[in-house]
């Protein structure tokens, strides 16, 4: 099975591309990738009918997106250390929800001041019913917690900022 970090890399390698899709198949796991939005309706194939059966056209459909409530969640404010070049930072691999902890009646994987290296477990990002652990991918000091319990993140979004080692 493909590691977070195996994936990671995938998609940074189809996101440095003009490719839009990507098919990957390593030990019996597949994998396949598409960046791009799709957008619009797609019209069905017209198919010539024979000239014995009277041709029908179909009438244009009018989709309309669904109404999606997204829940409510506070916004970290941004740190004045995000453009700081000397400090490494630890980014979202994914779209989710931040969870600081691994359960609500547990102590934080790290807090500012916490030493990690580069397999430890930061945070969990939850998407689609998946608990996600992120590792450091860095070893150093946290200095900054940029988001917070429960907000949602997107792809590449900054999560913490760590003075390296």
């Amino acid at each position: 099975m493909l590691k977070v970090q195996e994936i990671r890399e995938l998609i940074k390698l189809l996101d440095s591309t003009t490719v839009s899709e990507l098919s990957y198949e390593e030990d019996g796991c597949k994998i396949k990738l598409r960046k791009g939005v799709v957008t619009g309706v797609v019209a069905p194939e017209v198919v010539q009918a024979p000239a014995a059966v009277p041709q029908v056209q179909a009438a244009p459909v009018k989709a309309e997106a669904p109404k999606v409530e997204t829940p409510k969640a506070e916004v970290a404010p941004v740190s004045a250390n995000i453009n700081d070049e000397t400090l490494s930072k630890i980014v979202s691999p994914m779209v989710g929800t931040f969870y600081a902890a691994p359960s609500p009646d547990e102590d934080d994987y790290v807090k500012v001041g916490a030493k990690v290296s580069a397999d430890s477990v930061v945070c969990i990002v939850e998407a689609m019913k998946l608990f996600n652990e992120i590792e450091a991918e860095v070893k150093g000091e946290i200095v900054e917690v940029l988001v917070k319990n429960g907000q949602l993140v997107e792809y590449g979004q900054p999560l913490f900022l760590v003075k390296a080692e």
